[in-house]
């Protein structure tokens, strides 16, 4: 019988940045995702890396700016699981690019898009690592009051412009 442990990541999100994590399964990856990303906004700004899980066992990596890159391979080394992405943007929420990220072939599922702190619970086994979970920022301290809804409709409505 195989022995598994534990391990805790955090992901390091460079200022005025968000992250999304997510499986994928082909070497491609990277390529399709990169153009996902840059026809979705002129000012979007954002890096790539991919764990390849065959082959060589890469990562792969792409993206228009070289801090966010080399942030992204960074997170990518440390969380160190088979076929992981991860994308670092900036000027851009993953609102306007999940849908996009979502339909690409290869893509399997996300497990994370936020700026909020962010930590992987990873397994470790004899063959490798495998992303079992995230944990999203922090838990709940009451429920929204009458002036919480108003203070939420307003940022999305007056500050943001998201709804009418």
């Amino acid at each position: 019988m195989s022995e598994v442990s534990l391990s805790l990541v955090p992901v390091k999100i460079p200022e005025g940045c968000n992250v999304i994590l997510g499986q994928s399964h082909f070497i491609k990856t990277v390529e399709d995702l990169y153009e996902a990303l840059v026809t979705s906004s002129p000012s979007l700004e954002f890096g790539i890396a991919f764990c390849e899980a065959s082959g060589d066992c890469l990562v792969r990596k792409d993206g228009n700016r070289e801090d966010l890159v080399e942030a992204a391979v960074s997170n990518a080394l440390a969380i160190g699981a088979g076929h992981l992405f991860v994308i670092l943007l900036r000027n851009g929420y993953p609102i306007n690019v999940l849908d996009r990220i979502k339909s690409v072939q290869e893509v399997c599922s996300i497990y994370a898009a936020t700026a909020n702190p962010l930590q992987v619970v990873v397994a470790v086994t004899q063959q490798g690592r495998g992303i079992l979970g995230v944990v999203d920022g922090f838990p709940p301290k009451g429920v929204e009051t009458e002036e919480h809804v108003r203070a939420r409709r307003s940022l999305l409505r007056d500050i943001i412009g998201y709804k009418r």
